[in-house]
């Protein structure tokens, strides 16, 4: 395992200094599972015998770090590296950190430490100074492993330290997702047992760690798998109860899922698409997405291209978290605003305004930040429009402009999440069912084209649509003996979309038309 020359230097000279002031050290939890499993980790955590939080301050002053309160349980050092040599260039190191996690022994002993751990793999030790030389010269690491946890390692198996490892920190719960994702480990039977039994307690965690390895879930491709695993084992619902009553909702056609699997499967053809729109042009050409789309897909991705230029917009925000979380709670509302007519038919009317609410009641629940909860209230407040305006014989100019007044840069984004939505309404039927009766355009087409023409129109013709104001709200008080109020605001906007349609282009214009909006008023 190759690591930076500099991070081999402090970890020798961390060593020397433990063993100096005649202390035990020991490499545990997840810093030695990623040695054995050779994949270099972020943090080096070390199990002592003496005072722990004493040892971190004096570490930070040698290395000329600065020293954290990381948890009750564990003092970390931070070291910034600084090496330029050839080595290092080599093996760069993309966190520029040197972190030392020291914590004292949960017991008198390490072999009771490992037990009071969480996962077998997480519960093995090795003396650091052991651990210093092998990095170093190859010497063969001498395991302290009570519950065979290198076994399980190399099984990928993930299995419980003992029975209350669940109720005695339930984020645990969520750790067993990340992990089993991360290193492709499948749940030992009778730990799964364990995480059925305990999911009912996962909210008694504090939110924000439940935040944190959420997102660290949600953060890698192949995010459907995991909620579906978090589904399947209770924690999903326990997280969020807002999705109960949409399990077996049944939707109208062209749905293919119901309610609940249609929102999973939205997270998964939003990472489909994002991955499609970065690749080659040919490979674009060569996707069953774009055999339906007359080019659409590679001239979205080219408009994409040039938002980024613009610093308006970024693919990789595509398969954030929040983005993905976006995707899971877009439909949010449509539980509580289901209904059936009196010919059986299918509605939730109004389900995106009846959404917003609840939306933002799970991202606070799970310690969202305003700027994440901002994003999850505008795509599931908006994320029908660009659908439901396919579906017009013509789309405005005012109906663009509209569009981009209210949603600004991030109608980008709410109308690339509603082609997602689209794939994941007819699910494994897309491409067997997509023409409308009256069109030979398939609806996937259309939904295409009318995203095309909302980006293109934004991307490229920004100054169209959303042109710079002619006059501003004091100058209309002053020129018509106004006073502040909500018309001032209904009447530039009526200035605005004069102005972006084409009626208008000069100041006397827009005050002539003001003047007019005024009269009409007043005689109506």
């Amino acid at each position: 395992m190759n690591l930076h020359t500099q991070t081999l230097h402090l970890l020798q000279q961390t060593t020397e200094y433990i063993a100096n002031h005649h202390q035990q050290a020991y490499l545990v939890g997840g810093s030695l599972r990623n040695i054995l499993l050779e994949t270099p980790g972020i943090d080096w955590d070390i199990a002592i015998t003496g005072d722990a939080p004493s040892l971190a301050r004096q570490l930070a002053n040698k290395f000329g770090g600065h020293y954290a309160h990381f948890h009750d349980k564990a003092h970390r050092v931070i070291v910034p590296l600084t090496s330029t040599s050839t080595q290092d260039k080599q093996t760069p190191n993309p966190h520029k950190e040197f972190i030392l996690d020291i914590a004292h022994l949960k017991g008198d002993i390490i072999e009771q430490d490992l037990r009071k751990r969480d996962f077998t793999i997480n519960a093995i030790a090795a003396p650091l100074a052991n651990v210093s030389q092998h990095l170093q010269t190859g010497e063969a690491l001498h395991l302290i492993d009570p519950l065979h946890g290198l076994a399980d390692l190399q099984a990928h198996r993930l299995k419980a330290v003992d029975s209350d490892v669940f109720r005695h920190d339930p984020l645990r719960m969520l750790r067993a997702v990340r992990f089993m994702a991360r290193y492709h480990l499948s749940i030992d039977p009778w730990t799964e047992g364990l995480l059925i039994r305990d999911s009912s307690l996962l909210l008694q965690v504090a939110p924000e760690r439940i935040h944190d390895e959420l997102y660290a879930i949600l953060e890698p491709r192949g995010a459907t798998d995991q909620l579906h695993f978090l589904d399947a084992h209770g924690l999903l619902t326990t997280l969020m109860p807002e999705f109960i009553p949409a399990r077996g909702m049944l939707q109208p056609r062209p749905h293919y899922w119901d309610v609940l699997e249609h929102s999973l499967q939205t997270v998964g053809t939003l990472e489909q698409l994002s991955t499609l729109l970065q690749q080659t042009p040919d490979a674009i050409q060569q996707s069953p997405l774009e055999s339906q789309a007359h080019g659409y897909l590679a001239h979205i991705q080219q408009l994409l291209q040039e938002a980024e230029q613009q610093h308006i917009f970024s693919r990789a925000t595509l398969t954030t978290p929040r983005m993905k979380l976006a995707a899971l709670l877009h439909d949010i509302g449509k539980p509580p605003t289901y209904s059936e007519d009196a010919e059986g038919h299918i509605h939730f009317y109004a389900h995106p305004q009846v959404g917003v609410p609840l939306a933002q009641q799970v991202m606070k629940r799970i310690h969202a930040s305003n700027a994440d909860r901002r994003l999850v209230q505008q795509i599931v407040a908006h994320h029908m429009r660009p659908g439901q305006l396919a579906h017009l014989d013509a789309i405005s100019p005012r109906a663009i402009r509209r569009y981009f007044v209210d949603l600004g840069t991030t109608g980008i984004i709410v109308a690339l999440l509603s082609l997602a939505d689209h794939l994941a309404t007819t699910g494994p039927l897309f491409g067997t069912s997509e023409n409308n009766a009256d069109t030979t355009i398939s609806s996937w087409e259309q939904h295409l084209a009318t995203v095309h023409l909302f980006l293109n129109q934004y991307i490229q013709h920004r100054e169209n649509i959303l042109p710079p104001q002619l006059i501003s709200a004091d100058e209309l008080m002053r020129r018509l003996n106004l006073k502040p109020g909500p018309h001032i605001g209904r009447l530039l906007e009526a200035i605005a979309e004069a102005q972006a349609e084409g009626a208008i282009s000069s100041r006397d214009e827009a005050f002539w038309l003001a003047e007019e909006k005024l009269n009409q008023l007043n005689t109506s």
